[in-house]
């Protein structure tokens, strides 16, 4: 219930967002290219496009809300976040190719000086009211983001600051046009594409990372490691993996414990070390924990050894002379260090023999079968 409720208020949040942020960057889109045209300023128009560009994010962080904040199904057991991922690369690969036209337009434009505009003083006070603009949907889109842990969000934020950027840019080129130095408005442009191109570039290869399972920093996975060790019932920590998905981690991890535990102390420490990780990190949502007796990082000793089924067939051909095993309450297989060990267990008016002189009977006898390591026997009330 809970991550559903969580769910549900990151849709809501990436729309409500989403909604505000395509309004204004409508209402900019149009009021730069119209008074980037009037004004004669070939940066406030490139200063446009970069908003219609922040426009289409919006669009998509909307698309990418419907779709990604879906609940897990069969076909997805691990949720739907990458669909916001993917979305994020086809943002930053928009946000590129816009770069390269406008950089490709200002580059011409100085090069053949007499296509170069000259800004009317009406384009400074369009500027200005994008920097305010842009750099309140910032603040506004960054909030929400931090709130529901969104990548997309965040670098949807990150691109109204960079248009807040560029309206700097843009001022600052318009400025020096006016003061008579006409290079300065398409040097400006130019400088708007390369941040253009630089947050899609950024966005693009997070992005492929994410898609890659690319894990968490080795001293953030190190820290993790750290506090693991630290647990009581943990032996050890291995084969530790992460891998992003939307925004937070999902955690893979092996801990050593008693090789002797019962099945059920040795999960309770599993939940607690899951717990325990998902607590330590607040981008990480979800971890795996696999209870080993002996360390399998090194090499898989137990592999190749039968299951119970076999083990007992094998044991009753070998024991037939000295026990019946159907006369012991349990019979305790131990996976260790490469051989099955046994542990035998009746009521104390099963068996009349002396238990150590059993156990050292059956083991010898066992010896016929070369996986088969410790054989011991106990009595109990």
């Amino acid at each position: 219930m809970g991550s559903q409720q969580s769910a549900q208020a990151r849709d809501k949040a990436m729309r409500k967002t989403s909604v505000v942020g395509a309004i204004v960057n409508l209402l900019l889109t149009i009021a730069k290219v119209i008074f980037g045209i009037i004004g004669q300023s070939q940066a406030l128009i490139a200063d446009g496009v970069h908003s219609l560009a922040d426009l289409s994010t919006d669009l998509i962080v909307w698309l990418a809300a419907k779709y990604s904040n879906r609940p897990a199904d069969n076909e997805h057991p691990y949720g739907h976040a990458r669909i916001e991922t993917a979305f994020t690369v086809g943002l930053g690969v928009v946000l590129i190719i816009t770069a390269i036209g406008i950089a490709v337009d200002s580059a011409q434009r100085l090069l053949n000086p007499e296509t170069l505009l000259q800004p009317t003083q009406i384009v400074l006070l369009i500027a200005a009211l994008s920097i305010f603009a842009n750099e309140g949907l910032y603040h506004y889109t960054i909030r929400a983001a931090r709130a529901c842990k969104s990548s997309l969000l965040t670098a949807n934020a990150w691109h109204h600051r960079s248009d807040a950027i560029s309206s700097i840019v843009v001022l600052i080129g318009v400025a020096g046009s006016l003061l008579g130095l006409p290079y300065l408005d398409a040097f400006a442009a130019l400088g708007v594409a390369l941040m253009i191109g630089k947050i899609g570039w950024g966005q693009v290869w997070t992005s492929i990372r994410e898609l890659v399972d690319t894990g968490m920093e080795p001293k953030a996975a190190l820290a993790l490691t750290r506090i693991l060790e630290a647990i009581d019932g943990v032996r050890g920590v291995h084969m530790l993996r992460s891998r992003r998905m939307g925004g937070v981690y999902l955690i893979d991890v092996h801990i050593l414990v008693d090789e002797r535990l019962s099945v059920s102390e040795g999960h309770r420490i599993a939940e607690y070390v899951r717990l325990k990780l998902i607590d330590s990190h607040e981008d990480i949502s979800n971890a795996l924990v696999h209870i080993d007796p002996e360390d399998d990082s090194v090499a898989m000793l137990c592999a190749d050894l039968p299951l119970r089924r076999e083990v007992l067939t094998d044991l009753r051909k070998v024991w037939a002379n000295d026990i019946d095993l159907s006369e012991f309450d349990k019979v305790i297989l131990h996976y260790l260090n490469g051989k099955v060990h046994v542990d035998l267990v009746c009521s104390i008016y099963a068996v009349n023999a002396n238990v150590e002189q059993l156990s050292e009977r059956l083991q010898e006898n066992a010896k016929a079968l070369n996986y088969i390591g410790d054989v011991r026997v106990y009595r109990q009330l």
